[in-house]
């Protein structure tokens, strides 16, 4: 197991475990809420690790299961005490919207992610966010603002750590051209970015406006992927199936929502290469920021 794995990942790889072990053991996930009188949405919530669950709980869906593998039953254990542990972002729960994305992006090995208004968040200088959010924001004390602008410097970090994040940012041309925060702020902006993507892990893509219509045209996107994490479990696991984790973010006004089926992150997988063949390449990209520096 990574020592670079969060308690968010944690708990995904667990769910998608029990969820093995019960489908192999020919039980729904009805059969054992009512085995356990469990509130009918506990063993959903569990496989698709929305709640943490405790060593207890796994230890009896394990005996339920029939799951004998001591070596195997012990890594899942640990694993469910591990997806308890507390995270740096735990500090920032009254300022992180529901769903925890946070927890996923410090987990995730890489991330392919397009913005039609805004630079991405893992690339948006410190004058940037704040523009942000005092037009976004504007009725939030502070304080609160002061914590959100943190929490976003401190995501940053996933760029630039020992093993960090391997990101690839679509976005659209009015993105660039858009001013936010006034010319200055705007100007450091479009520096950071250039700056950033000369990071050996950061690819910036620009959609051009002659691009014409694609399948992201309803808002943000992000895919999240977790390469090397999905294979085999260490700790005694030693199962050779793997478990796919890819899981694909959709933000919006009404509210967030994530497609985890293998079938739905495949196909926004194939709209990013879509995009991909559509955005100017790594040169052309820098070419056309530069030019509005100068402009």
């Amino acid at each position: 197991m990574s020592v670079d794995e969060g308690p968010t990942l944690r708990r995904r790889r667990l769910g998608a475990e029990l969820k093995r072990c019960r489908e192999a053991a020919g039980l729904t996930q009805e059969n054992v809420s009512r085995h356990f009188e469990w509130h009918a949405a506990k063993v959903t919530r569990i496989e698709t690790a929305r709640v943490a669950v405790t060593a207890r709980d796994v230890r009896d869906l394990l005996d339920l299961y029939h799951v004998r593998d001591e070596a195997y039953r012990e890594a899942l254990i640990e694993l469910a005490r591990m997806s308890r542990e507390r995270t740096w972002w735990s500090d920032y729960r009254d300022v992180i919207r529901p769903g925890n994305f946070v927890g996923l992006e410090a987990g995730a090995s890489a991330m392919q992610t397009w913005e039609p208004t805004i630079v991405p968040g893992l690339l948006q200088t410190e004058a940037y966010i704040r523009a942000l959010m005092r037009t976004g924001r504007s009725f939030d004390p502070p304080h609160e603002i002061d914590r959100r602008v943190a929490l976003r410097l401190t995501r940053q970090g996933r760029l630039t750590e020992r093993r960090p994040l391997e990101l690839t940012a679509f976005i659209d041309e009015s993105v660039v051209r858009r001013v936010i925060g006034g010319p200055e702020v705007m100007a450091e902006q479009l520096r950071h970015l250039i700056e950033m993507a000369q990071l050996p892990n950061v690819m910036v893509h620009i959609l051009p406006f002659g691009s014409g219509e694609h399948a992201f045209l309803g808002g943000p996107v992000a895919l999240l992927e977790f390469h090397g994490v999905d294979a085999q479990m260490n700790h005694g696991i030693s199962r050779p199936e793997t478990t796919h984790l890819d899981v694909v973010y959709l933000e919006g006004l009404a509210g967030d929502s994530y497609e985890e089926q293998p079938a739905e992150v495949a196909r926004y997988r194939k709209e990013f290469e879509r995009l991909s063949a559509k955005a100017l390449d790594h040169r052309q990209t820098i070419k056309m920021i530069e030019s509005l520096l100068v402009a």
